[in-house]
């Protein structure tokens, strides 16, 4: 049966996750920017929560080529996720277009004997099945995507080639656009894993505009719903999936 991965960003998402059905957390910040590292504090409360939990390493929002000073950050963020227990990183890294080899290589080194996961930078390359097998020559031990679509379910054919260009070598899981109401034809592709946020928008007041993207009256933050998680850890444990007529 596919994993059920939820991504979470707070102590409440990591409660919620863990109470309501998820089999692992992908740990970070700022999931509205596609996630940033998150601190050695709110590492240490989602090992504690005993869900198995990987923990994103992402110095900066944007695009995922980085400079020599970036790269240094990037490593000493992964020693920290791996002193504070994480078992597993989450990393992406690119240059001229395609992987960033030595980087990867160092933080596969670095990783020992615990996950990697390289995120959806994997998205932006030029070619995926290439790009599959050299993750794989890696070391990497799975690749999260949505087949190069911006949601999941709209690239459906592209992540069965993915699951047959693996071969088992590496694991594919699915993620972006993925609920309770998209995720079997996803799992009908045969992913050994999906990934969603399950997440909803909360609004309170600001006093005060507090950045760029925090101006001063009605404020929405994204927390992790666990009735989304729910209905998603059923949908995964149902044979729902397999689609009309089964």
């Amino acid at each position: 049966m596919p994993m059920l991965e939820i991504a979470v960003q707070d102590p409440e998402g990591i409660a919620v996750a863990r109470d309501h059905g998820a089999d692992r957390i992908e740990l970070c910040t700022a999931l509205a920017l596609g996630g940033l590292t998150p601190s050695r504090a709110l590492i240490d409360a989602a090992v504690a929560s005993g869900l198995p939990t990987h923990v994103l390493v992402r110095p900066r929002a944007g695009d995922f080529t980085y400079s020599s000073v970036e790269r240094a950050v990037l490593l000493a963020d992964v020693r920290v996720a791996l002193e504070a227990g994480a078992h597993g990183v989450v990393i992406g890294a690119l240059r001229e277009g395609g992987v960033d080899t030595d980087l990867v290589a160092g933080i596969r080194a670095e990783a020992a004997d615990v996950d990697v996961t390289f995120h959806r930078a994997f998205d932006v390359v030029a070619d995926r099945g290439a790009t599959l097998q050299l993750l794989a020559e890696l070391g990497v031990d799975r690749i999260l995507t949505s087949g190069g679509a911006d949601r999941a379910p709209d690239a459906c054919e592209e992540l069965a080639r993915l699951v047959a260009l693996a071969d088992g070598r590496i694991q594919v899981m699915a993620g972006s656009g993925i609920d309770a109401s998209t995720v079997w034809p996803i799992l009908a592709t045969g992913v050994d894993a999906v990934h969603a946020s399950a997440k909803r928008l909360v609004s309170e007041p600001l006093a005060v505009r507090l950045g760029g993207l925090a101006t001063a009256g009605a404020f929405s933050r994204e927390v992790t719903d666990p009735g989304q998680v729910a209905a998603l850890r059923a949908a995964v444990d149902s044979d729902t999936h397999a689609g009309p007529g089964r």
